[in-house]
């Protein structure tokens, strides 16, 4: 046979030559001057499917598109066709390092739509959870970002998960899943703390600290670390700023800004922590700044575990939250509640909102339209990781390719969040 023959003939005509295929650069990139490669979307210090088209002067970086989408999800087009309570679930599955500021961000905005008092035991509780949440998210960024810059303090990925390990346990106690919590939900939380849980976590809390202090003295005055991370991916505080970059990429140009302080909610404002900041403005100034986010996470946790009221841990509207199962047996007014909210859901006023809270990643927000129904009429969610990741051109050009596995590192994204 010939490939000239009818069997072959469909097949022949999807086999090009390489030639006949003209590749589609970024406008601006010059491949006749530089090499322009692919790095991505399968590479592991890409942090997930980002695909980056480099163009390189040598071993240096001229300029770096992100390419996203590999792992598009429509999380945002999935919100308008569910009810407001059932999208809980799918907002863990976006930034999946943080399932617990998830859940709290989409239900804070809610719940400011819907103008229900949430109950004080349920507030210091997802205080508890987001703090726990944000020091957890910091530890799998440190394991991973010491993982690729540097395999001689391999050992340092092993510590830092096995401290994570432990706020896994703790959110397994709670609602018996570890990375999908689900567990904040509108009107307050799933169910209340079991009775082992305070003493493990005041375990974790005088256990932690030690452990930030072995971590700091591998890294902080390492002189490898210091070669990979000083002076590398450095951002001005004007193109912080400009950039719209939020969290600790924000912070670590200088900028002290935090939601938890500009705009409390949860009652933050009841709570005594800082804000720490660097004006190193580079991947090593905010490596700074997230070891010291997680000691002042752990000073939150702490206060809140002392300050815990008793009470419910859900709203008393029976129009919002389900109704207790044991109310079931006796109440028909109850019932009815549990039927309508499990079959129709609940109705939000007609109106729009942005809402936002302060993540481990940074801004976490999101722009709901209600048309008095009981599904978003519009939904839109502000990704930290997708907004920082702009950064990353700025960040890179000048510097060794090497160097760009360090800007990727520092920005600390995760892909969920990016490729909604």
């Amino acid at each position: 046979m010939t490939w000239s023959e009818p069997e072959f003939a469909n097949l022949g005509r999807q086999i090009l030559p390489a030639e006949s295929i003209t590749p589609i650069l970024p406008v601006g990139m010059d491949s006749t001057k530089h090499m322009v490669v692919n790095m991505g979307p399968q590479h592991p210090s890409t942090h997930g499917v980002l695909r980056l088209i480099v163009e390189l002067d040598g071993e240096q970086v001229v300029r770096v598109v992100p390419d996203v989408g590999y792992l598009h999800s429509g999380f945002e087009k999935s919100g308008e066709s569910k009810r407001y309570k059932d999208f809980v679930y799918y907002t863990d599955r976006m930034d999946y390092a943080s399932a617990m500021q998830n859940n709290l961000a989409y239900c804070v905005a809610v719940e400011s739509m819907l103008g229900i008092e949430i109950p004080p035991r349920a507030q210091v509780i997802r205080v508890i959870m987001a703090e726990l949440q944000r020091i957890a998210s910091h530890l799998l960024w440190l394991a991973t970002h010491v993982l690729d810059l540097s395999g001689t303090i391999m050992s340092l990925l092993m510590y830092a998960f096995r401290e994570r390990e432990m706020i896994l346990d703790l959110f397994e106690m709670v609602c018996g899943a570890r990375l999908t919590t689900s567990y904040i939900r509108i009107g307050g939380v799933w169910q209340d703390l079991p009775p082992a849980f305070l003493p493990r976590l005041k375990d974790f809390l005088a256990l932690m600290p030690k452990h930030l202090d072995d971590y700091e003295g591998m890294l902080t005055d390492s002189t490898l670390w210091k070669a990979r991370t000083q002076g590398i991916g450095v951002l001005t505080r004007a193109q912080a700023l400009a950039l719209s970059c939020t969290g600790p990429m924000l912070r670590g140009s200088g900028v002290k800004y935090d939601i938890r302080k500009a705009r409390p909610y949860s009652g933050y404002e009841n709570y005594d922590f800082e804000v720490p900041t660097s004006e190193l403005g580079d991947t090593y100034g905010r490596y700074l700044v997230r070891m010291q986010e997680m000691r002042q996470s752990l000073r939150i946790v702490q206060q809140a575990v002392t300050n815990l009221p008793d009470g419910p841990v859900k709203t008393a509207d029976r129009k919002v939250a389900l109704p207790p199962r044991a109310e079931l047996d006796r109440s028909m007014e109850s019932l009815i509640h549990h039927f309508k909210l499990m079959t129709e859901g609940f109705h939000v006023p007609p109106m729009e909102i942005y809402s936002t809270i302060e993540a481990s990643k940074g801004e976490h927000g999101y722009f709901i339209v209600s048309d008095g129904s009981a599904k978003p009429y519009r939904l839109h969610v502000r990704g930290p990781s997708f907004v920082n990741l702009q950064s990353l051109d700025t960040m890179a050009r000048g510097h060794l390719l090497s160097d760009l596995v360090a800007a990727i590192g520092t920005l600390d994204i995760v892909l969920g969040d990016v490729d909604r």
